[in-house]
Order: structure tokens, then C-alpha cells, then sequence
């Protein structure tokens, strides 16, 4: 049983989690921008929540994107649930770069990996954009190592030169969402770009057409864990990075 004295530590660090939360909302409310945001979007968001039996004051969310389908999914779950629900499809604007993961500055690439959302800026010269920890850890083995690229944002805007551009309209929705997300604790928001939906015709077709590039095949081959451990439970893998870059799912 746990004593008294912890039980009123729980407490009071549950509050200043919650204070310090709300602080952040709040600084956010403070630029024009994300106002504005919430005054056009907020009552899509609620109706969004509710079709898909959501609370807002519980809401975890997960982003996941598919490069070849110009597609990036919000999926969404209550804070004391396990499984995602899909909450909406946006088409991203525009992608640059091939198939395959950035590797160096100036590639043009997007990233291919496990993610999350690093920054929040409401300042962006694309409207609104939230920033992705590219290079991860994984990256800063197989990438080049001395200049791997970096500032990759989900935004607004339809131009690109490696980020994942969604136009001012759609970004409202996506950052209000990333926003409620880290009001109620949510640390890391969880982001996983593919190449492409790593099962059926297309991705078959690319691991042929790459069979002589093993770096590819290798970290696609690698990288398809996290898609099927999703597709297939609905929750996400939890995974480290070895000596040589390999996500290790578990």
C-alpha cells in the first residue's frame, strides 16, 4: 500500500504536469496565428472527437505518413486506452526527393523512420509547423556524419525540399490536434514515415526494382516492422537502436 506521503507526492506532481501543460497551451493561444486556428477549427475538431468517441482532455495522438501516396494519417486514442483509432486522412501537398531515407544535407529527401514531434512553431514562415527529431538516433549511424541535413517540419504552405507541406488549411487541424496532445502530457508525439504502404503490389515493385541497392533493401526490410506491428495491433511498437542503426522492435 502505498503511504501517505507518496500518495501526496503523486498528487502534487500530477498537478504541476497539468499546470505546466496548460502554461504551454497558453503561451501557444498567445500567437495570433494558433487563435485564429482554433477559432476556424475548433468546433471540426470536437465533432472529429466525438464521431470517434474521444475526449479531448484525454487525447493522445499518433501521425503516421506514406510518402508514395502523398498521404498522412492522425490516428487518436484516449491517454488509458491502448489501441489508435484513424481520426483523418490529409493529403500532403507535395513531396520531393525519391523513395528511400535522407541521408545527408541537400538531398532532397524526406526522412523514412520513427519519429516525433520535437518543436512547435507558430512563427513559421509556413504558416504553422511542428518539428520532427530528424536526425534520430538511428539516423546519426546511416546518415552522413558530419552534415545529415536537419529542420524537417510537418507544415503548412504547398513547397518542400525534404519537410511534408499541408497546406495553411490543413495544418490548423493537425497542429491544434498536436497541441491537446501535449496539453495532456503527451511528451512525445510518436511520427513514422514510409516510403510507401509496405505491403502489396507497389512496395513489391520497389524492392525489385531496388534489389541491387542492399542499404535500401536493408532498411526498408527493417523499417516494414513498425508498419506491420501497427497495421497489425493497432498500438505502437516500442523499439531501441543497435550499433549499426537497425530499429530493434519489440
Amino acid at each position: 500500500m502505498l503511504s501517505h506521503k507518496t500518495i501526496i507526492g503523486i498528487f502534487v506532481f500530477m498537478i504541476l504536469g497539468s499546470l505546466s501543460a496548460q502554461d504551454f497551451k497558453e503561451k501557444q493561444m498567445q500567437n495570433g496565428r494558433v487563435l485564429k486556428a482554433y477559432e476556424e477549427k475548433e468546433t471540426i475538431i470536437h465533432t472529429l472527437l466525438e464521431v470517434n468517441k474521444l475526449k479531448l482532455i484525454s487525447l493522445q495522438i499518433f501521425i503516421r505518413a506514406f510518402k508514395h501516396e502523398n498521404k498522412l494519417e492522425i490516428w487518436g486514442r484516449d491517454s488509458l486506452q491502448e489501441q489508435f483509432v484513424l481520426l483523418k486522412e490529409y493529403r500532403i501537398c507535395r513531396i520531393s526527393g525519391d523513395p528511400g531515407p535522407k541521408r545527408k544535407q541537400g538531398d532532397m529527401q524526406i526522412p523514412e523512420g520513427c519519429y516525433h514531434i520535437d518543436r512547435f512553431n507558430p512563427w513559421s514562415q509556413f504558416h504553422l509547423s511542428l518539428g520532427i527529431n530528424y536526425p534520430n538516433e538511428s539516423d546519426r549511424v546511416l546518415s552522413n556524419r558530419q552534415n545529415p541535413g536537419g529542420d524537417i517540419f510537418i507544415h503548412g504552405s504547398c513547397v518542400t525540399i525534404g519537410c511534408l507541406p499541408m497546406t495553411d488549411d490543413r495544418i490548423k487541424e493537425i497542429y491544434i490536434l498536436a497541441i491537446e496532445a501535449r496539453n495532456n502530457g503527451q511528451q512525445n508525439i510518436p511520427v513514422h514515415i514510409f516510403p510507401c504502404k509496405m505491403s502489396g503490389e507497389w512496395y513489391t515493385a520497389q524492392m525489385e526494382k531496388y534489389a541491387e541497392n542492399q542499404n535500401f533493401i536493408d532498411f526498408w526490410s527493417n523499417l516494414e516492422g513498425a508498419y506491420l506491428y501497427f497495421e497489425m495491433n493497432k498500438t505502437l511498437p516500442t523499439f531501441t537502436v543497435d550499433k549499426e542503426g537497425h530499429y530493434c522492435f519489440q
